[in-house]
């Protein structure tokens, strides 16, 4: 027998259950996985607190990597056996193992582990968009990034610093700002402290950014917003504090005929054949060691209610893990 974490409402922690589960065979368009990794990501929050909806009851959690056990009528990009991982609706991550589409799936290179990609597979596909697909960055840039040595934080950092792009990395403690700082970024600016849109004009000369890259939301949208250069992009990409206020179009002008952007990562790979090419850019920065995963948190599958309360109390640093 197979088991899940489920919830039946919306709310704290608490509202998780470590049930046991029937899984059944794959249908046409799907495999049943055997989960050996499960991806923790503030995201699964929004789903468990109701700020993204999800039809009652569900499962939890949109990551994970392990191996296809079956496989349905249909379905041509993986065999059984093969060694996967995914990101993406619907729920379920949090499971030992799944019946699921298979179209989300994305074949792992065997130099790449279970738990490396589940710990990185969302936070490396956001980051390749940021990076890839967003603005047209060039060397020599500079821009602000939020949460800096959080799990998206950190593997920006260290791609951001490949493509030759400066970064003026926010974070919550000393303890964070050291960490940061060995994973390339080159100005730390400690929030709770400084005032963050003074200390980018003071970096930049009094130009600003020409692109802020914000998970945060509630808490730093009128910083990131104060600290554009003319004509700069705001992508707002996460909601950890809450979500962004409503935007007054002639803010937007005031502050230099500045952009705002909300991007999901669904619709950066939702085509094939662009999730391929932003995970294989990707894989292959990691299994070369350009860019390093590390784990900072590990938990057991049934203590889904404890990771989640550290993950929101802003105890954790990098990338968390489930392991199965």
């Amino acid at each position: 027998m197979a088991n899940a974490v489920r919830f039946y409402q919306t709310g704290g922690p608490e509202v998780m259950r470590w049930e046991a589960v029937d899984v059944g065979a794959p249908g046409p368009g799907e495999v049943r996985i055997r989960h050996e990794a499960v991806g923790l990501n503030f995201a699964d929050t929004y789903f468990r607190t109701g700020l993204y909806p999800a039809p009652l009851p569900a499962g939890m959690g949109v990551e994970a990597a392990g191996v296809v056990e079956a496989v349905g009528e249909g379905v041509q990009h993986v065999r059984e056996g093969d060694r996967v991982t995914y990101t993406g609706s619907p729920l379920g991550a949090y499971s030992t193992e799944r019946v699921m589409a298979a179209d989300p799936l994305i074949p792992l290179p065997d130099g790449i582990g279970f738990d490396t990609a589940a710990s990185m597979t969302m936070r490396g596909l956001t980051t390749a968009y940021l990076l890839r697909r967003i603005h047209p960055l060039r060397e020599g840039d500079t821009v602000l990034l939020h949460a800096a040595a959080g799990g998206v934080g950190l593997i920006f950092l260290q791609w951001a610093k490949l493509l030759g792009i400066n970064v003026i990395g926010t974070v919550s403690t000393d303890e964070k700002a050291e960490v940061a700082r060995a994973h390339g970024c080159d100005h730390v600016v400690i929030y709770r402290r400084e005032d963050v849109a003074e200390r980018v004009r003071e970096i930049t000369g009094g130009a600003g950014v020409p692109v802020v890259y914000d998970s945060i939301g509630a808490t730093t949208f009128q910083a990131s917003l104060d600290s554009l250069a003319r004509r700069g992009l705001l992508v707002c990409f996460g909601t950890a504090s809450g979500p962004i206020p409503p935007i007054d179009a002639m803010q937007l002008a005031i502050k230099g005929s500045v952009f705002v952007t909300r991007p999901a990562l669904a619709d950066y790979i939702a085509d094939p054949a662009e999730r391929a090419e932003l995970a294989g850019e990707l894989f292959d920065h990691v299994a070369n060691g350009r860019i390093e995963i590390g784990i900072n948190q590990r938990y057991a599958l049934e203590d889904a209610v404890q990771a989640h309360r550290d993950l929101e109390s802003g105890r954790s640093i990098g990338s968390s893990v489930f392991s199965v």
